[in-house]
């Protein structure tokens, strides 16, 4: 396969993983109960629209926030790693949560609707520290290639329309799943997702001590 290809379905593929909108589904039809098909809608597009711009963002500002404060990327690839190994366990251990809503934070969303959309939907549920940490992660060891800087955009917009696709989807979708099918497939993207920490770790560890 060719290099710059098999980069390119690695980032898409990466990005998905830890966005995990199958995951998030759960959550979504869980907050989302007992909205009308309009707000649903409603809060479905603003979700959607809060994870893509959360990305670019972060994804465009990556490289200054290496210079502004002064870390390398060999420095973040090491602690992005760990944090997607973090995630990618819990996502093999079964646990939907990924540290990201407890109790509380779920009742004090169900109690304020029109919030539901930006926190904890898209923010941290679907654009999470994992996911800009991701993002940063890909844009940075890009260098000057403009098709590598290219594929991390394309893997955000290729997510954000399947995150909305999933979840606009997402009551009928989790029906025919089941929770089994449901726990079997983030199971399946948080393997996924380890490999990619794990990836990540050994390249910051090569470029720190470039020796090894």
């Amino acid at each position: 396969m060719d290099t710059e290809a098999g980069f390119f379905i690695a980032v898409v593929v990466s990005v998905f993983a830890i966005v995990d909108p199958i995951g998030t589904l759960p959550f979504f039809v869980a907050l989302t109960e007992g909205f009308s098909p309009a707000d649903r809608q409603i809060v479905l597009r603003r979700a959607v629209m809060v994870l893509g711009t959360i990305l670019t963002v972060f994804a465009i500002a990556g490289r200054f926030l290496f210079l502004a404060f002064g870390f390398s990327l060999g420095a973040f690839e090491i602690a992005g790693g760990i944090l997607l190994f973090w995630v990618a366990f819990e996502m093999l251990n079964g646990e939907l949560t990924r540290t990201r809503l407890g109790e509380a934070d779920r009742a004090d969303a169900l109690a304020r609707r029109d919030e539901v959309a930006v926190v904890p939907l898209g923010i941290p549920l679907l654009a999470g520290p994992g996911a800009i940490s991701t993002v940063m992660i890909y844009e940075g060891s890009a260098g000057g290639n403009p098709l590598s800087i290219l594929a991390t955009f394309v893997a955000i917009g290729i997510t954000t329309a399947a995150t909305f696709v999933v979840l606009r989807y997402g009551a009928g979708i989790l029906r025919a799943l089941g929770r089994v099918g449901v726990m079997a497939l983030t199971r399946v993207l948080g393997l996924v997702l380890a490999a990619v920490g794990v990836q990540f770790v050994l390249d910051g560890i090569f470029a720190v001590a470039p020796h090894l």
